[in-house]
């Protein structure tokens, strides 16, 4: 098996190996790492059709983390899926109709950021040991809602760490605030800034920037690191549930192996949608790569004009984890579809820095061929719950129906036929006053707490233990700063 080694997408001459750029997160020149080639399994897939999500990580993950050992990195994978998940399967793939839904939402905080944050930690400790790194590690993550608590869970008492989360204050769901204002941990902060999630993802860039304050903390002790899924880390083992979802529809004779498929992906920060991207370039058999957006449709623009321009009125939707108009990870397709030219990406990058915007000539457009894009407007959104709902008695969340709902409008427009997963990435619980209102507008004055307890009676009885005493946690985290300030609380946090 070749050795993989990473380099940054903005021009950094320097390869680092992969545990290296796991606990880095970010290139010292602002860049992202990307592999220096995109490997191949070297395991067929028909010798997978049996496997289970563990293994199928492990298959997955081994051709990326070359300088892990087989017990390392089975032992992260054994740590990160166990029991924390509601189910065996780790990640079911329900079918109903002709229409596919890849659950990735059974994980400690119901959101598919658990597939990645349950072992990210694992991981980033693994590295450590594996170079010597006898500093502290700050963990340092914006989130639009799900990130945070995914990361807070995953890093609550790990050794050697500390995490600092950063969420918009009036930008999450009620619930996804108060799994994170509730988090316990002795070595976990949260604060809400007065901005939305860009502002946020900004702040933290910048944080990560700043050579004066990272000297500063080298003489405490302190280094950097992510949990967004700007960090490989974080980036890695999502691509092992793409492989997971075809394995699975073989296994069950929907498909035969070798036959393709599309993912229509819900898409914000752009990192679950890239991550079905390498799949591809792996050699899973996949046609189209559907990217769904609410009506902050960026991306959609983007992948229909070739002008990515986040300077529009930011729109706060039902589907908040994609209130995004700033796609980190879209840089590393960038990359990609230049032709690996960091030169051309870094210029891309700063013309967004500094005038909000920029454009790709014709010659990219057409390495883009892989995606389509679409959007779901607010009604669209909550039609998509409904039909779902009333045709298959099955309740889909705000993100996922967004997908759902481009996807139809997707199938429409092409005629294509392909069999296509939808990625459910939360549960429906995170988001009640939404789905419950889109079922029936008889809920729209309902608290959102008693909210669960009707949805719950909706899906049988069944309320996901993580959030069944939410409302009754007492709330740790109260901290509220202007985006300007969020350098001044991480400072007073470490005391540098």
């Amino acid at each position: 098996m070749e050795q993989i080694y990473y380099k940054s997408t903005r021009g950094e001459d320097r390869l680092v190996s992969p545990a290296q750029a796991i606990i880095t997160g970010i290139a010292p020149d602002g860049g992202l790492y990307v592999p220096h080639m995109i490997p191949s399994l070297d395991i067929e897939l028909n010798d997978l059709m049996d496997a289970d999500y563990k293994e199928v990580a492990y298959q997955v993950m081994k051709v990326y983390l070359t300088d892990f050992s087989e017990g390392e990195l089975r032992g992260c994978i054994d740590r990160a899926y166990d029991k924390k998940f509601d189910t065996p399967e780790i990640a079911p793939l329900r079918k109903y109709g002709d229409t596919y839904f890849l659950e990735l939402f059974h994980g400690p905080t119901l959101a598919f950021k658990d597939m990645a944050l349950s072992i990210l930690p694992h991981l980033l400790k693994t590295a450590m040991a594996k170079l010597k790194v006898n500093k502290e590690i700050v963990i340092l993550t914006a989130t639009s809602g799900d990130t945070g608590k995914a990361a807070l869970e995953g890093f609550a008492d790990v050794e050697g760490t500390k995490i600092i989360v950063y969420f918009p204050e009036h930008g999450v769901s009620k619930i996804q605030k108060r799994q994170m204002v509730t988090q316990t941990g002795n070595n976990t902060y949260v604060i809400g800034i007065e901005g939305n999630f860009d502002d946020a993802q900004n702040g933290v860039k910048e944080i990560f920037a700043d050579e004066g304050l990272i000297q500063r903390m080298d003489r405490a002790n302190y280094t950097f690191s992510s949990a967004n899924s700007i960090n490989i880390g974080r980036l890695v083992p999502q691509i092992a549930y793409y492989f997971y979802a075809y394995l699975k529809m073989c296994a069950a004779g929907d498909i035969r192996p070798g036959h393709q498929i599309n993912f229509a992906v819900p898409t914000g920060n752009f990192g679950n949608i890239l991550a079905a991207y390498y799949a591809k370039k792996m050699g899973l058999p996949v046609n189209t790569l559907i990217c769904a957006s609410n009506e902050n449709k960026v991306l959609y623009d983007f992948f229909n004009t070739g002008v990515y321009d986040s300077v529009r009125d930011f729109i706060v939707t039902m589907s908040p984890s994609m209130d995004i108009l700033i796609s980190s990870n879209l840089e590393r397709l960038l990359y990609y579809a230049s032709g690996e030219d960091a030169g051309s990406v870094r210029a891309m990058m700063d013309s967004l820095k500094e005038k909000g915007r920029y454009s790709i000539k014709d010659e990219m457009r057409k390495e883009l061929k892989d995606f389509y894009g679409g959007f779901a407007t607010e009604d669209e959104t909550a039609a998509a719950i409904r039909k779902v709902y009333k045709t298959w008695d099955y309740i889909i969340d705000t993100h996922t129906a967004v997908s759902y709902a481009v996807y139809e409008e997707y199938r429409q427009k092409t005629g294509d036929t392909t069999k296509t997963v939808i990625i459910s990435t939360a549960s429906p619980f995170k988001f009640t006053r939404d789905v419950m209102r889109s079922i029936d507008q008889s809920y729209a004055g309902v608290d959102d707490f008693e909210l669960i307890k009707q949805l719950g009676e909706l899906t049988g009885g069944h309320i996901p233990k993580a959030i069944k005493d939410l409302d009754t946690r007492p709330v740790i985290h109260k901290r509220v700063c202007k985006k300007d300030d969020m350098k001044k609380q991480l400072e007073e946090i470490l005391g540098i």
